[in-house]
């Protein structure tokens, strides 16, 4: 490929979205080009404050936990209070708590900002999902969320090396300017970015239409989308594993630190240099196709770990299970705006985040105690075998749900179930499906 049609392959890729999306996008790479916290966070604890790896381990746990509890929150609160505000708010409760961790010293005072912290970073991702899902027209919704992500590892890739130079200035220092940063990613969209949530049809008595009220449990209830968020949380798990099996699969052949930093960083080196070539190969593609082959590259490039002797081959299987990443997680983003009505688009997401908590919590102790138990081989050989599962599962279960085939023109009614009850809905067809939702890494959430 020459280098015009490369670039022209990159002018199709950002083209045609809306002014407001830019400025959403702008805000998510602010804030991550600011993210030192939990990049620094196990060093700060162990080296500065004088805790133990375990206590550090612990802390960083916590920060998952809160981030189970923060994605419904944020996802009710973006149906009821809006996308802007609920952005705006969290944002500047995160702020807070970065600006918090460079005063405190407390042990139990800093696992409490922590956990705090975790739940308003991932209570933001569903209202910047929901309202990406908001602006952006249906058929643009992937490519949206791939060049949000694209922006999350932008900022992310900065941070790193920024942050890396500017450890000298001291943890604390980091912290604040993390806090700075988030104040301004709250800054921009309070200034720049519009309310977008679609108004709630009511009744003849000015209440919300009985139709219009989807619970977390109604979320649960529908079926296409709870499978859609267990076969994510395969994959999550699936894509967790590497960040601590891999480092501790490489020292067992005898690779030094060094050696793991060079082979982790691959991972955003591929996802900053190569993000926007992905969009535009899987661009219009079927979504199952997409998920189906992302799974089965996260199970070849984790099954394939087991097989690496050298640093250049570990190298390889991160390429491959990076590649999966790119394509799916816009791509799982994309599906949950699809299946979710568009006045629950919040809590779809935030049910969907929490698979991606759920997993960042309980993969790392899973991954640790089969690397000490059994073996980092058969870490790899579970991360395989799950992979293909999540694949079939994908295959044979979602194939109907997320067909992209009916008419965009007509309407159809579809029949939702809200309670005990059943009620008629109109909306378009091309939303018609709908019925029946992340590390720093891994936290690949198409979010902030």
């Amino acid at each position: 490929m020459s280098i015009d049609s490369l670039r022209r392959s990159a002018v199709a890729t950002v083209s045609g979205l809306p002014q407001g999306f830019w400025w959403l996008w702008l805000s998510t790479l602010v804030n991550r080009t600011g993210a030192f916290v939990l990049t620094f966070l196990s060093l700060y604890l162990t080296t500065e404050l004088g805790h133990s790896a375990w206590f550090a381990g612990l802390v960083v746990a916590l920060h998952g936990l809160g981030g189970v509890a923060g994605s419904p929150l944020g996802g009710a609160l973006t149906d009821h209070w809006g996308r802007r505000p609920t952005m705006v708010t969290m944002h500047l409760a995160a702020a807070a708590c970065a600006a918090a961790l460079a005063f405190v010293t407390s042990a139990w005072a800093v696992a409490l900002v922590v956990l705090l912290m975790g739940v308003a970073m991932q209570a933001v991702r569903p209202s910047i999902n929901a309202t990406i899902a908001d602006m952006v027209p249906a058929d643009d919704v992937r490519r949206a969320y791939a060049l949000n992500y694209w922006a999350l590892n932008l900022g992310f890739a900065v941070a790193s090396i920024a942050g890396g130079a500017a450890a000298v200035l001291g943890y604390r220092t980091l912290f604040v300017v993390d806090a700075v940063a988030t104040t301004l990613c709250a800054v921009i969209v309070f200034l720049r970015l519009p309310e977008t949530r679609p108004e709630r049809a009511k009744a003849r008595d000015g209440e919300e239409k009985d139709d219009e009220r989807v619970s977390m449990l109604d979320v649960l209830r529908d079926a296409p989308f709870r499978t859609l968020v267990l076969l994510n949380l395969l994959v999550c798990v699936v894509f967790t594993a590497p960040w601590i099996g891999l480092p501790l699969t490489m020292a067992e052949q005898g690779l030094s630190p060094s050696s793991y930093g060079m082979v982790i960083a691959v991972n955003g080196i591929v996802i900053v240099g190569f993000q926007l070539l992905v969009n535009k190969v899987t661009d219009r593609r079927s979504p199952v196709v997409l998920l189906t082959v992302s799974a089965l590259l996260f199970a070849v490039g984790t099954g394939a770990t087991a097989l690496a002797g050298s640093a250049v081959a570990f190298a390889a299987t991160v390429v491959v299970w990076t590649v999966g990443e790119m394509v799916h997680v816009p791509t799982n983003a994309a599906a949950t705006a699809r299946l979710a009505p568009e006045h629950a688009r919040g809590r779809y997401q935030g049910v969907m985040g929490m698979s991606w908590a759920v997993a960042g919590f309980v993969a790392p102790v899973v991954a640790g105690a089969v690397v000490d138990g059994p073996g980092s081989d058969v870490l790899w050989a579970g991360t395989f075998a799950i992979g293909v599962l999540a694949a079939v599962g994908y295959t044979l279960r979602l194939r109907k749900a997320l067909c992209e085939e009916e008419p965009a023109a007509e309407t159809s009614v579809v029949e939702e179930s809200v309670g005990e009850k059943t009620v008629a809905q109109e909306r378009p067809a091309a939303e018609a499906p709908v019925v029946s939702l992340v590390p720093a890494k891994p936290e690949p959430a198409s979010g902030s």
